[in-house]
């Protein structure tokens, strides 16, 4: 049923829309949802309202009716560090059911989502896939980079440094008022900005879109443009499962490398495809990320905010260098495909005028986007693990870790939260070469909150920070420095064999083979047949812990789907 038909089933409907301040006119129109994730709580939501009051414009100018809903969404950096983390994927999946009901409840003809953050872009990508009528995201971008190129993780450091002495609290307090300048996504390739950029490789947002400089004039003229272009949409029935094939979801793996992304990627990436019948493997990941070369230098693992991606031209100059590698006949939301859509933006300047900002800080593009006969590194950012800790996956930002961590075996030592193990780093229980396991925090077992503030913790150490590992069914933020694998699958609240790890196992870490395992216990290594037998005896003996959680934690725990699968509730 579409919005005009709705009308003649419910005799109510006119008169409520008149009563809205709507014209006669109006009512004749295609209805056109514009769902925000407005909220005036952190930077990346606070100018979406705008935003999306610029579509409006742009919608009525193209003879649809507009109509502007909330759903808002929390910052993972404001809830890091405490309880609060517990309800930031489940928030996901949240705001996903909600954009749902929203578009259904009328039902609307077409739609535009408008979200820069963790949780709510790919919600609202969820929800576009599962929805499938003429559909745009658009991106909220980018926020300033601070003086120095400071953003919000740097905010660790100097908590500690304080705690030691070494800053005083003067020098503390500069950061804390510069380290966040402007609206927008952070100025790392953390998961907000990782899926900004998964936004336009998949298709689904205008070319240029992503990580563009918030606040600003042109930010706005593209919000115009989008209402303007969902009516296109609109009128030839372009819906997001023929834009979302599995060559948008190909490109979006291929970019993500390219970019060093978020580990939070192989969480999202597969529960979008699911809303359109494809399934993403967590082995194509690791695939690509094999593949494809590191192409820019982005911070935290890199020297570069992302409004200098942007600069040098954004997604579409990391696709120039790709091309070759790239389904460039996938179709966008510009009616157009990718190569197509490259065409035009070097016919209307896009790249001109891009290059023409990165100037004004005497940088060229292929300082930014480096040529792939010199790429930032040889080997994309991510690589899938397995063994007999993680049987069907784990995952690591290996562009993160230090060389001399990518081969490591270490005794464990074993927490069944966050909390206690940070309290131990703290008080000095973690000896170098030490193997930190934190368990019981997937899904299943605590929402799967990021473990930021430990691996903060363990980066902030001097002694640890290049000798330590840290293994989890949890997972990271896109912050995350270090060794540090996490979406250990099984989890340890389905009876994954994280959850029998000991205190001394020895733990093997090789990323080059691409394994994780339990080698050895009581300060020895064993073979084979001994591991394999000392895990089905502790398996037998294992009880999961009672479920303490209340609310929409239980509910998510009782539901939520497998971590390679996405960790979606439905």
């Amino acid at each position: 049923m579409n919005s005009q038909k709705s009308r003649k089933a419910g005799p109510e409907i006119d008169p409520l829309w008149l009563g809205s301040g709507w014209s006669s006119e109006d009512l004749q129109k295609p209805q056109i949802l514009l769902d925000t994730a407005y909220g005036d709580s952190h930077p990346e939501s606070m100018h979406l309202k705008n935003l999306a009051i610029d579509a409006k414009i742009g919608v009525y100018k193209s003879g649809g009716k507009p109509s502007i809903y909330t759903v808002s969404d929390i910052c993972d950096g404001v809830a890091t560090g405490h309880g609060g983390m517990s309800y930031s994927l489940v928030s996901r999946d949240i705001i996903a059911a909600m954009v749902e009901i929203h578009a259904k409840s009328v039902p609307f003809d077409a739609m535009i989502t408008f979200s820069s953050c963790d949780k709510s872009t790919p919600a609202h990508l969820m929800a576009l896939g599962l929805l499938d009528i003429p559909s745009i995201h658009f991106c909220g971008g980018s926020m300033l980079p601070g003086p120095d190129n400071t953003s919000a993780e740097k905010c660790y450091e100097t908590r500690d440094l304080v705690a030691q002495g070494k800053m005083g609290e003067k020098e503390q307090t500069f950061y804390k008022l510069n380290a966040c300048p402007s609206y927008g996504a952070c100025q790392y390739m953390g998961t907000a900005s990782t899926m900004q950029v998964m936004a336009e490789s998949l298709g689904m947002s205008l070319p240029g879109n992503a990580l563009m400089p918030a606040g600003t004039n042109m930010m706005n003229r593209l919000a115009q443009l989008a209402g303007n272009q969902i009516m296109e949409l609109f009128k030839k029935n372009i819906t997001p499962k023929k834009i979302l094939t599995k060559k948008a979801f190909e490109n979006a793996m291929i970019i993500h490398a390219a970019v060093s992304g978020s580990t939070n990627a192989v969480l999202h990436l597969p529960a979008i495809a699911k809303k359109v019948g494809i399934t993403i493997s967590p082995e194509e990941f690791d695939y690509y990320n094999r593949k494809i070369p590191v192409l820019v230098g982005l911070k935290t693992s890199g020297p570069w905010p992302t409004q200098m991606l942007w600069y040098a031209g954004g997604v579409p100059g990391i696709m120039l260098v790709l091309k070759d590698m790239l389904h460039m006949d996938a179709l966008t939301v510009t009616g157009k495909t990718v190569g197509e859509n490259l065409e035009d933006l070097e016919k209307e300047g896009f790249f001109k005028m891009t290059h023409s900002f990165l100037s004004n800080y005497g940088r060229v593009p292929e300082e930014i986007i480096q040529p792939l006969s010199r790429p930032y590194n040889t080997s994309g950012g991510l690589s899938i693990l397995k063994g007999n800790i993680a049987p069907e996956g784990a995952v690591v930002k290996h562009s993160a870790v230090s060389s001399e961590m990518h081969h490591h075996i270490g005794p464990a030592k074993t927490y069944n939260c966050e909390e206690d193990a940070i309290d131990a780093i703290v008080s000095g229980g973690i000896n170098p070469g030490d193997i930190i396991i934190i368990r019981y925090v997937g899904p299943r077992g605590a929402g799967m909150p990021e473990m930021l503030k430990t691996t903060e913790a363990i980066f902030n150490r001097p002694d640890l920070c290049a000798t330590t590992a840290l293994i989890t069914d949890g997972r990271f933020s896109g912050a995350t420095r270090g060794p540090a694998i996490g979406h250990v699958t099984p989890e340890a609240a389905c009876g994954g064999p994280i959850a029998i790890i000991e205190n001394g196992d020895l733990i093997s870490i090789n990323i080059p083979d691409r394994r994780i395992d339990i080698v050895g216990h009581g300060g020895e290594q064993k073979s084979n047949e001994e591991i394999d037998l000392l895990i089905k005896v502790r398996t037998e003996k294992w009880r999961c812990p009672a479920n303490k959680k209340e609310g929409i934690l239980d509910l998510y725990s009782r539901v939520a789907g497998l971590t390679m699968e996405g960790g979606a509730m439905f």
